[in-house]
């Protein structure tokens, strides 16, 4: 295994003093499945006062657990923690006390077998008490122990163990996905951010479809994201989804998305059609089923959805433009030359590009829009002028010619850069001539 020099030299700088050390989880995982690790954590025979004292500098904010934050360098600190035994969970999260113990009882408190693993990297040595590498092997996600108990202690292994299975590749063994789907209403009682970051990594990952999947058969997409739930059975026309109700076109959407998709496009797949169940209608005469004003509603839900798992303005922002504007997609090659390129500015116009992509795949396969915009695009982008250049005619301009600012004002401004945009002014003198013949009331 190569560690970094600073991993192997806390490691050996605690076998130098007498104590067993061993790099821990996640990291010795990853070295068996031939993926990169950024975090390396040690465990350690040494109590916090110990460890301490042997790396001077030291953080001690968690040693009541028998965790020290070890200075590997200034910008750099690494988690050193005792062998332990964790006492109950009385929140479900995080164990009232610990006590200290030995590397097998320290294997066994963890929560999956192939995050239970020891590595002594002076001897190079596998330390498996919990029959981890086997798993590892037959790529399986089983929890130490009786897993209903693991999942009782700390409710966050529900949503990890989807995790895992998604990000990895693996299955759930059998009596651990028991065991998950019996105890998936407690996922109600970890806090939004810790949720929101477990689903992050799964909708990253580019097997996010089985994540989804996973979500739903175990029954926490029911407790995290209810909404999502009442996509199945929302029927649409047959002529333009051919695919199925909007739960399936969602899902089959996700599958069509590039590996390295981003969170706001992700999230944007996942609540694009969000509000369809709550506008559904059926025509009285035609029958056809329509789903009028989905895309304002689906972003106020979307809006909501993501405060409410405590998201950053800046994900918020981006997703919800990209639902509320999935709709405008329909009529691009009937705009003007100056509302295309309007609509080709928009900040966060790939991903809403990619969504518009993926919708179409997830549906009836027709692509002329996005191809056309593609075509438009690099037709922009061979221009010497940029898409949307310096407007013409400004403000002060229009002030100079007895405008008063107000309504009209703003819409005079806007007219001037669609004509700019147009290419039908294209000086200032001509935009200023321009404006002279508009009525300032």
């Amino acid at each position: 295994m190569t560690l970094p020099p600073y991993i192997l030299e806390i490691i050996h700088r605690l076998h130098q003093d007498g104590h067993l050390a061993y790099l821990a989880g996640g990291s010795v995982r990853d070295f068996f499945l031939n993926r990169d690790s950024k975090d390396h954590d040690i465990a350690t025979s040494a109590n916090p006062t110990q460890i301490a004292k042997l790396f001077p500098g030291s953080q001690l904010v968690g040693a009541h657990f028998g965790v020290v934050i070890v200075p590997a360098s200034s910008k750099r600190w690494v988690e050193v923690a005792t062998f332990r035994t964790d006492g109950s969970y009385g929140d479900g999260r995080r164990p009232e006390s610990v006590s200290f113990s030995t590397p097998e009882q320290d294997a066994e408190r963890r929560d999956f077998t192939i995050n239970g693993l020891f590595y002594d990297p002076e001897t190079s040595t596998l330390i498996d008490h919990v029959n981890g590498q086997s798993d590892l092997k037959a790529q399986l996600i089983r929890a130490i122990g009786e897993p209903a108990a693991r999942f009782q202690e700390d409710h966050l292994r529900l949503l990890r163990a989807i995790r895992f299975a998604t990000t990895l590749g693996f299955s759930i063994e059998p009596a651990t996905w028991s065991a998950l789907k019996q105890s998936a209403p407690l996922i109600a009682k970890i806090s939004p951010e810790r949720i929101r970051d477990e689903l992050d990594r799964i909708w990253l990952s580019p097997h996010r479809q089985t994540g989804f999947d996973l979500l739903v058969d175990s029954g926490l997409m029911a407790h995290i994201l209810p909404e999502i739930l009442n996509l199945q059975g929302c029927e649409q026309p047959p002529q333009f989804h051919p695919e199925g109700d909007v739960f399936v076109h969602t899902r089959l959407m996700l599958s069509k998305l590039p590996p390295d998709a981003s969170l706001p496009l992700v999230l944007s797949v996942l609540f694009h059609d969000i509000a369809k169940p709550a506008t559904q209608t059926t025509d009285a005469d035609t029958g056809r089923i329509r789903f009028n004003g989905h895309d304002k509603l689906g972003a106020e839900m979307t809006d909501a959805i993501l405060r409410r798992l405590k998201y950053s303005n800046d994900i918020i922002e981006a997703t919800t433009a990209a639902v509320a504007n999935h709709m405008h997609f329909i009529g691009v090659q009937q705009m003007r030359a100056s509302t295309l390129k309007r609509f080709l500015a928009r900040p966060y116009i790939d991903d809403e590009l990619e969504l518009h992509r993926v919708d179409c795949l997830g549906s009836n396969g027709l692509l002329d829009n996005y191809e056309f915009l593609l075509q438009k695009r690099t037709e922009f982008a061979s221009s010497p002028q940029p898409l949307i250049p310096a407007p013409l005619l400004t403000g002060r301009d229009l002030i100079s010619l007895g405008w008063t600012p107000g309504p009209t004002f703003t819409a005079i401004l806007h007219d001037a850069q669609s004509l700019q945009l147009e290419g039908t002014l294209t000086t200032k003198d001509q935009a200023i001539a321009w404006a002279k013949t508009q009525s300032p009331q």
